[in-house]
């Protein structure tokens, strides 16, 4: 018989001499260094399911070996706002017919 897993489960696990908490809940898996409180990997089961996790883990891979760092979206920036009068949209040049 399986028991469902309703709460959250930690165990503490160490990986090449580091101490990570790993904490189990429905929704997500999350490894934590010892000491902080931001995940270092969290992986929710749809993802992990629907194959978005496994996706991301390549393309983060392949960036790594090409030396380029990658960016959680959350914190990538955009260019600068182009900057309007209120009231008014920017200029669009006609097409011409």
């Amino acid at each position: 018989m399986v028991t469902v897993l309703d709460n959250e489960l930690k165990r503490q696990i160490t990986v090449d001499g580091a101490d990570f908490t790993v904490v189990v809940d429905p929704d997500r898996l999350r490894l934590i260094g010892k000491g902080k409180r931001k995940p270092e990997v969290e992986l929710l089961w749809r993802d992990l399911l629907s194959g978005d996790a496994a996706m991301a883990v390549a393309l983060n891979a392949s960036l790594q070996q090409k030396g380029l760092e990658t960016a959680p979206a959350a914190k990538r920036r955009r260019g600068p706002a182009r900057k309007t009068s209120p009231g008014k949209t920017p200029h669009r040049p006609q097409a011409k017919a």
